[in-house]
């Protein structure tokens, strides 16, 4: 009989045990998420259609993903763009936004929404970000951007790291040049540079460094997923990066600026402030053609230089095992004007400030390749990564998960919404209305050749009656 009892009893140990390792395999079941966060990146890559551009690893992350190639910022600047993406809801305009919802929350005075890493932490994650995810890299303030107790996003990170290495703290990396250069003086720092070495040189070598010794240490972690998110600097001003990938284009040409002279009439257009505050040698690219063209190049380089990074990132992922349960995000926080509109910069309302790449794979896709032509904009990812996830989403978020159109890439989409401090604007399947704050109206046509050259609001002004519309509904949710 104890015999019988002893054997029952051993069964019962060895079930409880099945029980126990099975809840456990179920909670590493749930997907890990990688997002990469690219400065001022425009869509223009190889696997965005610009053959000209040497991409390969974004472009291999592309084959295995959709491909958004109507994915518009809300705001064409990096802090409001990433406060969008960041907390899932239209904000402010300006860059310190989300300091400004870190002060609120410090004051404890007004409920406030959590934010896109802060909802996945309750919901069993580590998160952990590394280089410049939020606006400050390192998510700190301060005069040097690493003062500890000035967060940027409060309760959101397990932990926010930014290596600085010769370039002494956060600030200095920012706009940092090769071998420990700190931009003091704008007008004293070269608007772009190329130098002999390897990706250390420039910052964002120590930042991938970092986000691949961290993707080791989630990923050894088998109680929790983990949500990284990695920021990387380059292509953002000064345009510099290791003289390999500026080779890259010798003998190459590129096409024609498109539509370069300065717009008639009022719009967005704005005298390129920070590009020219720069050491531009005195030379103007709006009216130099061979500084235009080296320009275009040196920006180039720095997206080469990215891809480099977000390459090793990748194949640290693959290395690890994890990439069989990740979800991979890589989001461009901005377009910029190179020439086009006679702007060489971000911060306008037109196409080229707001167009930009957004890339999604998740586990157990059928679609991988594929291009989805549907308008989407960044406040859609906080839905859609809890959507893939399988994790609930949260009510005050804006945006519209995305997981239709990954499912479907033929679907259809809706509209995008963005906005500065003097002008908001709608972009439809077929037209931009920019709506400035005196009631000005620009209406282009993406139709046409003309695209957003010939302002043609008067001649349809119900079309601007149903748009205005439009925009003010999804504004009056900020």
């Amino acid at each position: 009989m104890r015999a019988k009892q002893k054997i029952s009893f051993f069964y019962i140990l060895l079930s409880l045990f099945a029980i126990t390792n099975c809840k456990k395999e179920q909670i590493n079941q749930k997907p890990n998420v990688l997002l990469i966060c690219v400065d001022d990146l425009r869509p223009e890559l190889k696997s965005f259609g610009a053959d000209y551009i040497s991409s390969p690893n974004i472009d291999d992350l592309s084959e295995k993903s959709i491909r958004f190639q109507k994915h518009f910022v809300n705001s064409p600047s990096c802090g409001p763009s990433r406060y969008t993406l960041l907390t899932g809801q239209y904000g402010p305009a300006g860059n310190n936004a989300l300091f400004s919802r870190a002060n609120k929350i410090k004051q404890g005075t007004q409920k406030i929404d959590k934010s896109l890493p802060e909802w996945f932490k309750i919901h069993g994650y580590k998160t952990v970000s590394v280089g410049k995810v939020s606006h400050h890299p390192g998510g700190r303030g301060g005069k040097k951007w690493n003062d500890s107790t000035k967060v940027e996003m409060p309760n959101a990170w397990d932990k926010h790291l930014m290596p600085v290495a010769e370039w002494e703290h956060p600030r200095g990396m920012m706009h940092g040049l090769a071998n420990g250069e700190i931009r003091v003086k704008s007008g004293s720092m070269d608007v772009f540079q190329t130098i002999e070495g390897d990706d250390n040189i420039y910052p964002d070598g120590a930042i991938t460094d970092e986000a691949v010794k961290q993707l080791g240490v989630l990923s050894s972690n088998k109680e929790n997923p983990f949500f990284l998110a990695v920021g990387i600097i380059k292509p953002h001003l000064p345009f510099g990066a290791p003289k390999k990938y500026y080779d890259r284009y010798d003998g190459v040409d590129f096409p024609k600026i498109k539509h370069s002279q300065k717009p008639k009439g009022k719009t967005t257009w704005h005298g390129s402030g920070e590009f020219m505050k720069y050491n531009h040698w005195g030379k103007n690219p709006n009216t130099d053609a061979d500084f235009a063209n080296d320009v275009r190049r040196h920006y180039a380089a720095c997206v080469s230089y990215a891809d480099a990074q977000v390459g090793k990132i990748l194949a640290a992922l693959k290395k690890t095992g994890a990439d069989k349960n990740t979800i991979v995000v890589l989001w461009g926080d901005h377009g910029w004007h190179l020439g086009e509109h006679a702007i060489w910069g971000k911060h306008s309302l037109f196409e080229e400030s707001l167009h930009a790449p957004l890339i999604i794979h998740y586990p157990g896709m059928k679609h991988k390749g594929a291009n989805s032509d549907a308008i989407v904009e960044t406040v859609d990812i906080f839905p859609t990564l809890c959507d893939l996830a399988e994790i609930e989403t949260p009510e005050y978020a804006h945006g519209t998960s995305l997981k239709e159109l990954l499912v479907d890439p033929n679907a259809t989409g809706h509209y995008a919404i963005s906005y500065n401090n003097k002008a908001s604007t709608i972009r439809t399947s077929t037209h931009r209305m920019t709506l400035h704050k005196d009631g000005f109206v620009e209406l282009y046509d993406h139709t046409t050749t003309e695209k957003e050259t010939k302002n043609i609001a008067e001649e349809h002004l119900e079309l601007v009656k149903e748009l205005k519309a439009k925009l003010s509904t999804r504004l009056k949710l900020k």
